[in-house]
């Protein structure tokens, strides 16, 4: 019996170190900050045939949203997410509920633009009201 739970405990601390030896490097999150936020009408090959996507199927605006991202971290940054706040003229939230709104797989080190595409449904009023836009992403890829 004492042997076989010495070679448990063995087996353990073995398994426990070659844990901290083969871990996988941690991926750090960046913030990346955006500036210069714009957006302009899609082209109409992307906008052909856009609906909101809340699953109801009702008719939408198309819309590129443009920007400046700073990343100082002096590495490419990967799958970063871009949060933002969306108004309507009215000062309605064009996007209730969520503030992220796309994606860009890679943000290079110093400054770069980006563009995403939202969908705005059609009883919303323009100009649309661009706030809070901020990215992070990770110092690898994530996604496979």
């Amino acid at each position: 019996m004492k042997i076989r739970a010495l070679g448990a405990i063995a087996v353990t601390c073995g398994l426990w170190l070659a844990s901290w030896i083969f871990a996988p490097a941690a991926l750090a999150l960046t913030q990346v900050p955006l500036s210069e936020i714009s957006y302009h009408d899609c082209p109409e090959e992307l906008a052909r045939g856009v609906v909101t996507s809340d699953g109801s199927g009702r008719a939408a605006n198309c819309f590129i949203v443009t920007g400046k991202a700073e990343n100082k971290s002096g590495k490419t940054v990967y799958d970063a997410d871009i949060y933002g706040r969306i108004y309507d003229a009215d000062r309605n939230p064009v996007i209730e509920n969520r503030t992220r709104l796309g994606s860009v797989d890679e943000i290079p080190p110093g400054t770069s633009t980006f563009a995403i595409r939202i969908s705005v449904p059609t009883n919303m009023p323009t100009p649309l009201q661009l706030e809070q836009f901020k990215a992070s992403g990770f110092s690898a890829k994530v996604r496979r």
